[in-house]
């Protein structure tokens, strides 16, 4: 709608055009780098699933006791959280600026040409979505309105299963920590496309430096180094940390692992403008909206954390079962064995005639009727899907 304003004779001279500030917007989404999923009013699971090793020899007739490997089913969620912006403002105070548009004689009222609204409403977007970057990123939900709901960063930190780097021995030099870091990327996900570094805007500088003092081999005073590291491309965040490095998926789809819910896709550009009341020359501007972030898989976020307080930090991990050996009578029978672990686990091996499936804080272990007239025996193996190399064994009999 049209801003109503009083308007004066004023006679100088100013631009025809408004001079707005220069800023980014929200990083993460602009560059592609994060799944928005909108439409999400209230709640919303990520569905993930993982397997257990399933080949095996080839058998002519295989039977149920035969089955090897599972599906292992889970869910993390997306909860967004309310919040707003909102201003007012007097027109009164912008009479004098608008040069194209200045009353000549005395006229009561003016409209406020939708130019100069457009721009009002332009720097209100690109604010909010500078500050939905750092949100996004960094935020954490709490009761004041600097704590607006959980960022990407907040929500890594909680998870168990995240990768944490141990820091290098010279913590100065950025080849250092890249090169730690890639070390510690599963193999699996090296050679992944969408494999990306996020770090900031100064490390990244920090590390243009380091190669650029490499004489012979880099780029010059005069040129900036590719935002790359031993194949992998580094995307360089405005409210990124600085001494913090990440290296994950990174996707606008499903095959990313960052992901965020809102409630429609463009909400941080549907602004309402209207006057504030009836007998008032103040107007206001209202934006609502809802917003969460999560990441999908712990295990594919590897994280170095050099700052001077670390959020992140290593975990021991371990993985333990009571009780250590399970006996069946040959009639077949289920009993169940109580894992203990420090993140999401997998059976690794199972003996034939053996079914495991998972539960909370348990597995239920089957074994199938035994018609051999001899005793079957083997030894169930579970491991860790952030450490494969951390096991626990189980004797079935």
């Amino acid at each position: 709608m049209a801003i109503v304003v009083r308007n004066t004779n004023y006679n100088g001279e100013v631009l025809e055009k408004i001079l707005t500030l220069a800023t980014t917007g929200n990083d993460l989404v602009e560059k592609g780098l994060i799944m928005v999923i909108p439409g999400v009013e209230k709640k919303i699971s990520l569905p993930r699933i993982k397997t257990g090793r399933m080949l095996q020899k080839r058998k002519e007739n295989p039977t149920l006791e035969d089955s090897k490997g599972n599906f292992n089913y889970s869910e993390k969620s997306l909860d967004p959280e309310d919040f707003m912006a909102f201003t007012t403002f007097n027109p009164r105070a912008f009479e004098h600026i608008w040069r194209k548009w200045q009353p000549k004689g005395n006229l009561v009222f003016s409209e406020l040409p939708p130019e100069a609204q457009n721009t009002l409403l332009d720097e209100l977007s690109k604010s909010v979505k500078f500050e939905l970057g750092w949100h996004y990123i960094n935020g954490e939900f709490g009761d004041d309105d600097d704590h607006l709901f959980d960022g990407i960063l907040t929500q890594a930190a909680r998870d168990t299963e995240v990768v944490v780097v141990s820091a290098p021995s010279d913590t100065s030099s950025m080849l250092a920590k890249l090169k730690a870091v890639r070390a510690a990327v599963p193999k699996a996900l090296r050679e992944n496309p969408n494999l990306r570094i996020l770090m900031s805007i100064d490390d990244f500088d920090k590390y243009d430096n380091e190669l650029t003092e490499r004489e012979y081999k880099n780029a010059s005073e005069t040129d900036l180094n590719k935002k790359r590291y031993k194949g992998i491309t580094i995307e360089t965040l405005n409210s990124w940390p600085d001494d913090l490095i990440v290296a994950t998926i990174c996707s606008p789809s499903a095959d990313g692992n960052l992901f965020a819910g809102v409630n429609l896709q463009d909400d941080e550009e549907v602004i309402q403008i209207d006057k504030w009341m009836n007998s008032s020359e103040l107007y206001f501007f209202k934006l609502l909206m809802k917003a969460d972030t999560e990441i999908a898989f712990g295990e594919e976020f590897v994280v170095l954390d050099t700052r001077e307080t670390p959020v992140f930090k290593a975990v021991e991990r371990s993985i333990s079962a009571d009780p250590a050996a399970l006996s069946f009578k040959a009639a077949g029978e289920s009993k169940e064995v109580k894992v203990t672990a420090s993140g999401d686990y997998s059976v690794v091996s199972i003996p034939a005639g053996f079914t495991a499936v998972g539960t909370d804080g348990s597995l239920t272990v089957t074994a199938g009727v035994n018609s051999s007239g001899k005793a079957v025996s083997g030894t169930l193996v579970l491991g860790l899907d952030a450490d494969p190399e951390k096991k626990v064994e189980i004797a079935l009999s």
